[in-house]
């Protein structure tokens, strides 16, 4: 990196989204596995989580895995219980759905635990910058402009 003061130098500004990175990674995540896919003809969407409930006993713990990754990533990100617990209970709801055979591939389908669980930590992420900001302790990342 150069100085400011030599012809190249580059110019930081504070990220508008302190989580931006974290918010697109978790979504990517909660799409796959919830409604990655169309039903042809229709608008029924589906993902991973209803495929994988194909796979007998190892598919659904693979998808639950996965469910599991999105609450402890809201942990990472300091989330707290009392969300992690909504969180959770989510994904126990997606795992005993599952657990039901040919009804569970079924209810994957309209139970989508993971786009909620996204949903309910980006609500939370969106608050916290609201108020960091409007008393001024707002601390955010810095990304390089080039």
């Amino acid at each position: 990196m150069a100085y400011a003061g030599s012809a190249n130098y580059q110019t930081y500004e504070k990220s508008a989204n302190p989580h931006e990175s974290a918010r697109a990674r978790l979504d990517a995540v909660a799409r796959l596995m919830d409604n990655a896919f169309t039903v042809p003809g229709t608008n029924i969407r589906f993902g991973a989580d209803a495929l994988l409930d194909i796979i007998p006993g190892i598919g659904p713990l693979v998808a639950t895995g996965m469910s599991a990754y999105l609450v402890w990533e809201a942990h990472q990100l300091g989330a707290p219980k009392s969300l992690m617990v909504k969180m959770a209970a989510n994904v126990g709801i997606d795992t005993a759905i599952s657990m039901v055979p040919l009804i569970g591939w079924v209810g994957d389908v309209f139970f989508r635990a993971n786009l909620r669980n996204v949903k309910l930590l980006q609500d939370h992420l969106d608050k916290l910058s609201r108020l960091k900001a409007e008393d001024g302790s707002i601390t955010t990342s810095w990304q390089v402009l080039k």
